[in-house]
């Protein structure tokens, strides 16, 4: 095993001896989740204090300030340990764009129909 572990928020913070090898948990690496940075800057964005929740959290400040930098810039996405890569991210936002897109051009035929007003004349293929 590589000796790093993902802890659930609800087991709490703090000093834990890990179960397996015996060992203190701060002198091992410990894994957070996208979801349980995301809970922590989101605690942050509503206001509490970023020296509180370096303090609760067991992590410095600084890194707390960039995971929020991270969300705010991407996201949930931003804070993965292995984001997408740029292409497949501008891919995405393109597939988004292009069904909003879609959904609008429905909505607004269905209101020319509506109207009484004809469809504009579609190209034959």
């Amino acid at each position: 095993m590589s000796g790093v572990r993902e802890v659930r928020m609800e087991e709490g913070l703090g000093l834990r001896s890990g179960a397996a090898s015996g060992e203190p948990e701060a002198s091992r690496e410990v894994r957070w989740s996208a979801r349980r940075k995301e809970q922590v800057v989101l605690r942050l964005l509503r206001g509490e204090s970023l020296d509180l929740l370096a303090r609760e959290t067991n992590q410095p400040a600084g890194r707390i300030a960039s995971w929020r930098e991270e969300f705010l810039a991407a996201g949930r996405e931003g804070l993965k340990s292995r984001p997408l890569p740029a292409e497949e991210r501008a891919l995405q936002e393109a597939q988004r764009k292009i069904g909003e897109l879609s959904m609008q051009v429905d909505i607004l035929e269905a209101l020319l129909e509506k109207k009484g007003h004809p469809q504009w004349p579609r190209r034959s293929r």
